[in-house]
């Protein structure tokens, strides 16, 4: 999966008058910017690489976290985001990832929670960057005191947040951000059709046909609802989960008799 043209797509689903060549051409030129800047092979470490990223994405292109507006929808659409050349960190995270892999470098998206990060690797050695804030490098130090920030003082750094992300987890991601701003605004109507875009790219995701059937069931659509749960309960090895499901189906299926 292209990571950059897949957002660059879903950024489309609400601006269809947009030219997308125009915004693949700018992807294209962050990668290129890059390469011009990158030394003869062999000459690069970790932290020239991370250096070099910085410079051109965030000096030259003007990127930034949008501290000032940070839930504003306008930050989760890659579109909108190189238009503004702000964004939220797993949008710019997808520059971040796009134009290091053009180079042939290993970066991963990691899942750290509340807060996209990105690791790059450079031979034996690592570092956690972080897109949102101008590309730092982030000490363990760092991280534990993000972490606490966005999921409480009692959170710890474990394993599984320094765990790589698929390009399709890093999308979900991007895509459930505007999920979650439509729901905070009650506009139950547009968390579908998002949760619908979702679904065409990870079909086999159990949790967005859990949840398109609670939405669909709070709407008042219950054949649908019947349909999306059902779907869930096909996919999901999740007992307790497949107990609750059960039941709800039952009782949509009692009131749509």
């Amino acid at each position: 999966m292209d990571l950059a043209e897949a957002a660059l797509a879903l950024g489309a689903l609400d601006r269809p008058e947009a030219d997308l060549d125009e915004y693949r051409r700018h992807v294209a030129t962050l990668a290129a910017d890059l390469a011009a800047r990158v030394p003869p092979q062999g000459e690069d470490g970790l932290e020239a690489r991370a250096a070099l990223l910085r410079e051109v994405i965030i000096e030259r292109h003007g990127y930034s976290g949008d501290h000032e507006t940070y839930d504003d929808l306008q930050n989760a659409n890659l579109l909108r985001v190189i238009d503004r050349r702000r964004g939220l960190p797993v949008a710019l995270g997808i520059l971040f990832l796009h134009a290091a892999r053009a180079q042939g470098w290993r970066m991963v998206g990691l899942n750290f929670p509340g807060h996209f990060l990105v690791r790059l690797d450079a031979g034996p050695q690592r570092a956690i960057l972080d897109p949102f804030n101008e590309g730092q490098m982030r000490s363990p130090a760092e991280l534990r005191d993000l972490l606490k920030a966005t999921a409480g003082v009692e959170a710890e750094l474990s394993p599984d947040h320094y765990q790589p992300v698929s390009n399709r987890d890093v999308l979900l991601r991007l895509q459930n951000n505007i999920k979650l701003r439509h729901l905070s605004a009650h506009d139950v109507a547009k968390a579908l059709e998002v949760l619908e875009a979702m679904r065409l790219f990870a079909p086999d995701e159990p949790a967005l046909w859990r949840e398109t059937g609670l939405l669909e069931a709070h709407s008042g659509n219950l054949a649908s609802a019947i349909d999306s749960l059902e779907t869930f309960m096909d996919l999901t090895d999740d007992e307790r989960h497949r107990y609750q499901t059960a039941s709800l189906i039952q009782q949509l299926k009692q009131r749509l008799n």
